[in-house]
Formats: C-alpha cells, structure tokens, sequence
C-alpha cells in the first residue's frame, strides 16, 4: 500500500549476478559501509549505487521478523557476516518476504534489509519487525489498485524495494521519525503501518 510512482532505471547488462554473490548491495545511508560502486539486484535489472564494504569485518546485521498473513518468523537471522551478505540468509528472507496471494518470491533489495535493521537499531529494540506487506507481484499490485486509490501502478513492492511495517512497543510516530531521519528512501505513515523503501525520498501520509 505504498504512495510511490519512481520506476527504476533498466539497463541490459547484469553487472552483479543474484544468488552466490555475498558482498555489494548496500545503499547510503548505511553506517556500516562505505565508499561506492556499481551493481544490479532483481529482475529488472535496475542499476544501483552501493557503497563498498568497509574494513570492519567482524560485525553482525540482524533481523527478526514476523510475517504477519503466514505467521511464519526469522528470529536472530544475520543477514550480514563478516564483511558480506549470508546467501542463506537473504534466500530465507526473500521467502519470508514472497506475495502471500500468489506465493511468487523475489530477491529483496538488500539495501532494504540494511534500512530494516537500522530502523530496528535506533529504536533500540529486539523485538521483531511486523512484515504487512513484503514483494507484491505485478497481478496482486493491480488487484489492490481496484479497491484502494493509494497503491501506486508502478510499486516499490513489485520490485522488492518496500516494506510496509509496525513493531509492537513502540509507535508508528517513532518508527515514522527513525525512518525519515535516516534518508533511506520514501515513507509514509498510514493507520496501523509505517511504509519503508529504498525509492527516491519522499514523505506522505501523516507526518509526525
């Protein structure tokens, strides 16, 4: 149920393979990386700038999440290992993450998962991340169009790009404030969810 009209840029080479690959996907801002490069993540091989890892390798990124339409979690999953991504890992979020209408899966960005733990992070909290909606595929995106106006034709859920959340003890005020502050994309705050994604910048709904 996201507000965002950005489609992403499509090129016909595919720089950075999904699957072994461990290492570069991460967009600013993402305290635990640094300087730039160029790769592609998904199907639509849409080009991204993600900073390179840095020295640091002897950090964990962590995820808990609760799927809330399968009711199935990831407790404790790290995601992000000493210096690179944990193939396991991404492959066990993606599923988590799939269009629970259709059952399709689809890689989620992986500057997406680093936003998630950074929003968990500043909110100091172990609790896990309430997953509303995940990926939508193009068919669920289109039938959610006809009955609610705010689905956007072109979704960062169809790309993988966009989380719509809530975590129990604290508000969507906070999680709306944290998400804003760190500039990781666009947010908007609705009812009973705060969307997250790693769009252009941007703001709607009720602001805080």
């Amino acid at each position: 149920m996201s507000s965002d009209n950005s489609s992403p840029t499509l090129s016909r080479r595919r720089f950075l393979k999904w699957g072994g690959t461990s290492l570069l996907s991460l967009g600013a801002p993402l305290s635990f990386l640094s300087n730039s490069d160029i790769l592609l993540t998904g199907d639509t091989d849409a080009v991204i700038t993600a900073p390179k890892l840095s020295k640091s390798r002897h950090i964990e990124k962590v995820l808990n999440l609760h799927n809330m339409h399968t009711g199935e979690s990831l407790k404790k999953c790290v995601f992000w290992a000493d210096g690179q991504f944990d193939p396991q890992a991404l492959k066990s979020i993606n599923r988590l993450f799939r269009d629970h209408r259709s059952g399709k899966v689809y890689p989620i960005d992986q500057r997406l998962l680093a936003l998630l733990h950074n929003i968990a992070h500043k909110l100091d909290t172990k609790k896990p991340i309430h997953l509303v909606s995940g990926y939508r595929c193009a068919a669920t995106n289109a039938m959610l169009r006809q009955n609610d106006d705010g689905v956007a034709k072109q979704s960062q859920h169809t790309v993988g790009r966009a989380a719509d959340i809530f975590i129990e003890g604290r508000t969507l005020r906070q999680i709306q404030q944290i998400a804003v502050s760190l500039k990781g994309g666009g947010v908007g705050r609705y009812g009973t969810f705060v969307h997250v994604d790693t769009g252009r910048i941007r703001r709607w709904g009720r602001m805080a």
